[in-house]
């Protein structure tokens, strides 16, 4: 059966679905809810914790709506047996009319408490008592309507998804059948069935990407024996006007071992934000280019690849490393230029996008490949670049960089193909950033501190998590109607600016330009701005629906602050509930490898083959289960590999690995 023939999908839909990632109807099936909502347990007022809630109970007079900072606020009193409840809704006016008065009503919401009074906040009306589930948003796609369209789909379950583990396996690790755990992962009948059903799909998908690194351990080619004199990590660390902390020196060291070697370097390099990896790529590309060979390094956005060509001609051009640029957004023209450059080796180390792997591009002589954000690209994506310099079997050395701090046992796990180092200790002098919850009532009074550091001469950001205001999206604010709703109200007066991610290349270069010059004094963006944006002046982020992003995402556009002398402060807005219990973590701390520790917690492992952390699904790659999950599947992998009578069981996982690797390689990451 395809996905057009079940209900509800019709050509525009099939589209949308395609956007995200979903092509068959086996993919719309396994793109599992993000998270649940437990509608069944209705909790008495007087004993109702804060968190998500559902309560029953009278409206006891008509709800009143008015403003406050900007905001509309529905407020109402709820009444049961064993007391009363605060209701708040914010901006939702429509609430006002559709609650019922003195009659009973369910309502599921997040209970907030601030200074001993509770409330329960931004509340829906219930009226069937289940688990249900909560779909990543599809563009396009309501989610009500999403919903009726996995309804739908469940009666091809059977005929799409036949088992895929053998029933051995499945016996060994107490594994449900697939069909089963595919049904109760999307319409569970009681929380019991729901965790046997995710534990099945996430051991397999786990086990899958386990199977998929041990294939890939196996690609290790040979490498160019580079002539890199014993001094040489030194010589290069004096070039520059700082000087370089353990770490980098410990790391830059490790490669340089690596580049003497026969075999081609796979190392990561993992580091909190801050902590000087591009120093140490650009140690690596001086060492390469000073024995005769190419460097490309290869960013995922443009704003980076700019940012990393403009310190690359400061620091690298002036010890005879002739650097060039090749992104996207050039002119025809210039582009063949880059080209030609790149082919002819009149460029030794070539700075880029994705553009550095397309057609037609060539290398003299590529000795080092780089991959910069590794959590932004696939492993078919950096060995697309490492084939650009494939010569008589022999392939370049291969360096990728990851800001994503994840614990060092799990890095070992999720990047098996890869060496793995940590640059652990930052640059002296950087002054951490100074992290608080915003509530919507405080709102005024933190835009009223944002103007007195504009005044003071610094610069601000004001992130949010969408574009454009979104009927499929509830509660999220987007930044187009934020710039409007600042520019004309609280900021009025001072000079914002405004970037998204797909906004044309030019414009947002410019935009960031002004930004980076001091010609913005506030800069409201979408998440475009987690990487590759330095501006030491800005010392204020402001991050809409906080609540929405993982923290180590969080902990990303932090970094975005304090990059210069002056005390710096991140305020996440926040409307409390079980969000505000998440994000006190970004206030006790700056250490991302902390916050890594408790967003691994609270989500997972996470996507690893093929979802990323914000924006769509994509082909039902999301995974869930703890460390110990993980822990679990490595164990599995390795027996099956070491035990002979396994070997059908290995040869059976192997096979599916290799087609998973085929179809979702060049999008399998850690995010």
């Amino acid at each position: 059966m395809e996905l057009k023939a079940i209900r509800g999908i019709g050509p525009g839909r099939l589209e949308a679905l395609r956007a995200a990632g979903i092509a068959s109807l086996r993919d719309f099936l396994c793109a599992l809810p993000v998270r649940y909502e437990d509608r069944t347990r209705v909790t008495p007022v007087r004993e109702a914790q804060p968190g998500s809630v559902l309560v029953e109970g009278v409206v006891e007079r008509p709800p009143r709506s008015s403003y406050y900072g900007g905001l509309n606020r529905v407020t109402a009193t709820l009444r049961d047996k064993s007391g009363r409840l605060s209701l708040v809704w914010f901006n939702q006016p429509w609430i006002a009319s559709a609650l019922p008065v003195g009659e009973p009503v369910t309502l599921f919401g997040q209970l907030a408490e601030k200074n001993g009074r509770r409330s329960l906040q931004n509340a829906r009306i219930v009226t069937e008592k289940r688990i249900e589930p909560v779909y990543r948003a599809v563009k396009g796609i309501p989610a009500k309507t999403y919903r009726q369209m996995v309804e739908a789909a469940m009666g091809a379950v059977d005929e799409c998804c036949p088992e895929t583990l053998p029933a051995s396996l499945r016996l060994r690790h107490q594994l449900c059948e697939l069909n089963y755990a595919i049904r109760e992962a999307h319409f569970p009948g009681s929380m019991e069935s729901l965790q046997l059903a995710r534990r099945r799909m996430a051991f397999e998908r786990m086990l899958m990407y386990q199977a998929a690194l041990g294939l890939l351990r196996h690609q290790h080619q040979a490498g160019f024996a580079l002539p890199i004199p014993p001094d040489g990590p030194d010589r290069f660390w004096r070039t520059l006007p700082f000087r370089p902390t353990g770490a980098q020196k410990r790391v830059l060291e490790e490669i340089a071992l690596d580049l003497r070697q026969e075999r081609a370097m796979s190392r990561l390099v993992q580091g909190d934000v801050g902590c000087g990896k591009t120093a140490i790529a650009f140690g690596a590309i001086a060492l390469v280019c000073g024995a005769g060979y190419q460097c490309a390094m290869m960013a995922p956005t443009e704003i980076l690849a700019r940012q990393h060509h403009e310190n690359a001609q400061r620091l690298l051009e002036p010890l005879g490393i002739r650097c060039g640029l090749l992104i996207g957004s050039m002119k025809a023209a210039e582009k063949r230029r880059a080209h030609e450059a790149a082919a002819s080796g009149e460029w030794q180390a070539v700075f880029g996008t994705h553009a550095l792997i397309s057609e037609g591009v060539k290398y003299a002589r590529l000795g080092l490949a780089i991959t910069d954000e590794q959590h932004r690209f696939g492993v078919n994506q950096r060995s697309t670049l490492q084939d650009k310099g494939e010569d008589g079997g022999r392939a370049p050395h291969v360096l990728v960089m990851s800001a994503t701090p994840i614990p060092r046992t799990l890095a070992l796990i999720l990047y098996g193909d890869l060496d793995l180092s940590v640059v652990d200790e930052l640059p002296p002098g950087r002054t951490p950033v100074k992290t608080r919850l915003v509530p919507p009532e405080k709102r005024d009074d933190m835009y009223g501190f944002l103007r007195r550091e504009v005044e003071n001469g610094r610069q601000a950001y004001v992130v949010c998590p969408l574009v454009e205001d979104s009927e499929e999206v509830e509660d999220a604010r987007s930044a187009r109607a934020t710039f409007d709703e600042l520019s004309a109200g609280a900021l009025r007066g001072l000079r914002v600016g405004l970037t998204w991610g797909s906004q044309p290349a030019a414009d947002k270069a410019a935009t960031l330009r002004d930004f980076a010059a001091g010609a913005l004094d506030v800069l409201v963006s979408t998440t475009v701005i987690e990487v590759g944006v330095n501006v030491p002046n800005a010392s204020v982020m402001v991050i809409e629906n906080a609540g929405r992003y993982g923290l180590s995402q969080l902990h990303q556009l932090r970094g975005r602050v304090g990059r210069g002398s002056a005390e710096s402060w991140c305020f996440l807005l926040t409307d409390g509930g079980s969000a505000g219990s998440k994000l006190q973590v970004m206030t006790r701390t700056n250490d991302g490898f902390v916050v890594a520790e408790k967003d691994l917690e609270l989500r997972g492992p996470g996507d690893l083959m093929g979802t990323r952390q914000s924006g769509e699904a994509i082909g039902g790659m999301l995974l869930d289960g703890d460390v110990r999950l993980l822990e679990e599947t490595s164990r599995c992998m390795k027996a099956l590999r070491r035990d002979p009578a396994l070997s059908a069981e290995r040869e059976a996982i192997e096979r599916q690995a290799r087609e998973l690797l085929k179809q979702q390689g060049a999008r399998m990451a850690l995010n």
